[in-house]
């Protein structure tokens, strides 16, 4: 292919691409995106990025996902600062323009290949165009590209495939080791980078020293090892670096790890089939573990291993069969790191596909063009037609994908039809549904969830949420200790109980709340604010500045931390702000409402004052009265506590809450 068609053909893949995500640059966050963006301190401030390559702790507010991936967390610092807060579109479009990139290396990379392999094919530039535009519209990839932490694997792919290709193409890098840079920046994005290691080993094997597998113990494999060894050097110290630097509060979340890896099989089988098939794609599975290797599951996708690991063998005997062979061993070597003994949380991700597909592709590219070469010559009309299909079936399911991707509502309710089984993707479907005002509906699939995770703190916080938005304090206090009883090493237990207490008043308890989440997560900006607020409305002048300016120091722009930090500075309450807008733009139920946050605050004269302002603009307000009569109670003026209160009752003999305040009154006269 001459140069100028071979650019237009690389203008057209990325913007083939560019078309079909263009509905995807304002999707909302998901998943892990609260604690490591949202809620994470560190990356408001493009200052902490030295911060990010010493503490690991600065990736997520989250102790047990605290991981040492300092080019992440530097690339949401940069986001950040583009954007501010709500400016989804920077986070979306670094990802995006890094995964372009990727597309353009993975050109180079497989047309390196198919060149060394058969020189003499003409189309080999083509092979290698359509491939990777299939890998660019495939619907499996969109999860990466969507969920933005998901970036880890992006970034750590497209550096195997750079490394790639300045091996290839340049021996001045070769020479000096240079291509080995990206791996370095590609680890400290996700550990999985460091296998490029042994890829490069059967790289050099297969293409550069003509060996198969069958040959592994010619002679010339002394050169292999000796063209690959700086590679494992460097990957093995940087995968020691990643142990050493990763916080020891860090948990992979699964449970057994024999049921784990014996589960892994089938999920290898699942991703392969979802390379040509790829339906039921959901976020977040309901795949459960294997629990025995009599199970049909473990014996299938065993199978499956040993008759692509039989195929890998074979044609790698001869050179024209070798990026088949090289492609299969880069699917399992790339599976390898979430496949181990090492159980994590979820038994499959749709966004693990990401890496073990680039050798896939390589794969199966190669078998097509094998296949054209022999057999399909002269039908090159009726092939073009087949492959524009099959490229806007994907790109169509990609763009549908990216709709799912759109907000929580559309993600999780995708979920709960995808994968019914899956608690949490009932509990979140809820919770989206209670952020929407709707109740009743996150009520019964918070009760569907519940009967799946009747041990799952976060669902029983929910349930607090819900209770107390229902107007059912005591119901909701019960289910948010139920969540710190399963939880109590996760802030966000400690978080929205605190926030309960603090709608409830109850200020001293929700500032030993919030200080414990703060100790878990010291970097959780919500928990912080939230700690302000009850300081301020307490008083607590000198504890207030001293939080505002530390968290000022990590967050420099944030505008909450400058308003609570100048109320401590003159001093003044929430309560007293308050009471000025009020006089700004008076009602009778400002005032009421005013009064409970003096009384709260234990400023009971000031609770009088204030009813007495709504008493003005509404004579006939029986909760004013019965706010006065509270508050004289509590500074002992039982006649005046009597004299409203029979006023109050006066006016609604029937008011409950009066007549234990009026009872109290008489009781101490």
């Amino acid at each position: 292919m001459e140069k100028r068609k071979f650019w237009w053909a690389i203008l057209i893949m990325m913007a083939l691409c560019t078309i079909t995500y263009s509905n995807h640059f304002q999707n909302d966050f998901h998943f892990d995106d609260s604690h490591t963006i949202q809620n994470n301190v560190y990356i408001r401030n493009i200052h902490n990025i030295p911060l990010f390559f010493t503490d690991g702790s600065t990736s997520s507010t989250l102790p047990q996902n605290q991981s040492y991936r300092p080019v992440v967390t530097t690339s949401l610092a940069i986001d950040y600062w583009l954007g501010g807060d709500y400016y989804l579109f920077f986070f979306h479009f670094d990802t995006f323009l890094l995964f372009l990139l990727q597309g353009l290396l993975m050109v180079w990379f497989f047309r390196k290949i198919f060149n060394l392999t058969a020189p003499d094919l003409k189309f080999n530039t083509y092979v290698a165009l359509i491939g990777v535009t299939f890998y660019l519209l495939h619907p499996a990839i969109a999860e990466t590209v969507n969920y933005v932490i998901a970036r880890s694997d992006l970034q750590s792919t497209l550096a195997v495939v750079a490394a790639f290709v300045l091996y290839q193409h340049s021996k001045r890098w070769n020479r000096f080791y240079l291509y080995l840079t990206p791996i370095i920046i590609g680890t400290l994005a996700k550990p999985t980078a460091i296998m490029f290691a042994p890829l490069l080993f059967f790289y050099v094997m297969f293409f550069e020293e003509q060996l198969g597998l069958a040959n592994i113990f010619n002679k010339r494999l002394f050169n292999v090892i000796k063209k690959t060894l700086p590679a494992f050097i460097c990957c093995g110290f940087l995968y020691w670096l990643q142990g050493h630097l990763t916080p020891n509060t860090w948990q992979p979340g699964g449970t057994s790890p024999l049921q784990y890896l014996i589960t892994q099989p089938f999920v290898i089988a699942h991703y392969f089939q979802m390379f040509f098939w790829p339906n039921g794609l959901s976020a977040d599975s309901d795949w459960g573990l294997i629990t025995g290797m009599a199970d049909w599951r473990f014996i299938t996708g065993s199978a499956f291993i040993l008759v692509m690991l039989v195929i890998a063998f074979f044609t790698s005997r001869k050179k024209e069969l070798r990026p088949i062979s090289f492609g299969i061993l880069w699917f399992f070597l790339a599976l390898l790191p979430t496949s181990s003994i090492i159980p994590l949380a979820e038994v499959l991700n749709d966004h693990r596909m990401f890496f073990p597909f680039v050798g896939l592709l390589i794969s199966i590219s190669w078998t097509v063009a094998l296949l054209i070469k022999s057999y399909l010559p002269k039908f090159k009309i009726a092939l073009s037609i087949m492959l524009g299909v099959i490229l806007t079936i994907s790109a169509y399911a990609t763009w549908q994908r990216n709709e799912v991707w759109y907000n929580e509502e559309t993600l999780w309710h995708d979920v709960t039809i995808k994968s019914p089984n899956n608690g949490r993707g009932l509990m979140n479907y809820g919770l989206s549904k209670m952020a929407a005002g709707d109740y009743a509906t996150a009520d019964i699939y918070y009760t569907r969830a519940l009967k799946l995770l009747p041990s799952y703190f976060s669902l029983y916080v929910n349930l607090g949420i819900l209770k107390a938005a229902t107007g059912q304090p005591a119901l909701a206090e019960s289910y948010f200790k139920m969540g710190q009883a399963y939880g109590s090493n996760y802030p966000d237990a400690y978080i929205y109980y605190a926030r309960f207490l603090n709608q409830q008043h109850r200020y001293p308890e929700a500032i030993t709340n919030l200080q414990r989440a703060i100790a878990l997560s010291f970097g959780n900006i919500y928990a912080r604010t939230l700690l302000m607020e009850a300081y301020q409305n307490t008083e607590n002048w000198a504890e207030l500045k001293a939080l505002a300016l530390a968290t000022r120091q990590l967050a420099p722009d944030n505008t909450e931390t400058q308003k609570y930090l100048q109320a401590a500075e003159v001093r003044k309450s929430k309560t007293d702000s308050e009471a000025a807008q009020i006089k700004a733009s008076p009602t009778a139920e400002k005032y009421l409402a005013l009064s409970l946050s003096y009384y709260s605050a234990e400023r009971y004269q000031q609770c009088v004052d204030a009813c007495m302002e709504a008493i003005k603009l509404k004579p006939n307000f029986p909760e004013a009265y019965n706010n006065i009569c509270a508050a004289y109670n509590r500074l002992g003026r039982w006649a005046k506590a009597i004299e409203f209160g029979k006023m109050g009752l006066h006016l609604n003999p029937n008011n409950q809450l009066l007549k234990n305040n009026l009872a109290e009154a008489y009781k101490h006269r």
